[in-house]
């Protein structure tokens, strides 16, 4: 089951992700208000063995430490390329509109194929830089969560510092659009859409 509120003022997902047999679940991008997030989770009953991260943006990662403070025994994961990210206001962006953000360091380092046992179902790491140099998607039985690197009809920016556009339409040509096309895509912001749709009528990947 994958489920996902828009959190924040720049408005991103924030997904749940669990195995409903078992009810262990991620907790992926919580961006925002980690007491709204904390209930949410306790309203579904969920065990959260993972918060994982698309990126290291502060939209992204802003109630991390909150989260994991109220959740206990749970590990935080983000791709090698933007583990700096989590402690340094400047790189996540987050001391562009104020006091920068700093968060504890992640307490797992993510890799491309990597794959994480949540209850009796899986999800694998797809590195797809290019948004920022760490960006990956996570694929689970569900769909794809597709953080700022595939969004309906658009892709990511890539004008934030280690941006760029020819590693993120690479990633998203030759990792995200070989997926079938009925495959669900959840991405940062926005609204679901479909790896077919995507294919048919982003702009962007012609």
């Amino acid at each position: 089951m994958i489920e996902g509120r828009a959190m924040g003022s720049m408005g991103a997902n924030c997904y749940l992700y669990a195995c409903m047999e078992t009810k262990k679940a991620v907790v992926i991008d919580p961006g925002a208000d980690g007491k709204s997030i904390y209930r949410w989770i306790l309203e579904k009953g969920f065990k959260v063995e993972y918060i994982l991260l698309t990126h290291g943006h502060v939209d992204h990662i802003g109630a991390v430490d909150e989260l994991k403070e109220l959740l206990g025994d749970v590990q935080v994961g983000i791709h090698t390329g933007d583990a700096g990210m989590l402690t340094d206001g400047r790189k996540n962006l987050s001391s562009y509109f104020g006091p920068g953000l700093a968060l504890n360091k992640a307490d797992l380092l993510l890799s491309d194929g990597q794959e994480l046992i949540v209850g009796n179902q899986r999800i694998k790491v797809i590195a797809t830089p290019g948004h920022s140099p760490g960006s990956v998607c996570f694929l689970c039985s569900d769909g794809l969560i597709s953080g700022d690197t595939l969004f309906a009809g658009s892709i990511g920016r890539t004008d934030f510092p280690g941006g760029s556009m020819n590693q993120l339409l690479d990633g998203v040509k030759k990792k995200l659009l070989i997926l079938p096309d009925d495959t669900r895509v959840f991405p940062g912001h926005g609204e679901e859409t479909s790896i077919g749709e995507e294919k048919r009528d982003n702009p962007f990947l012609d």
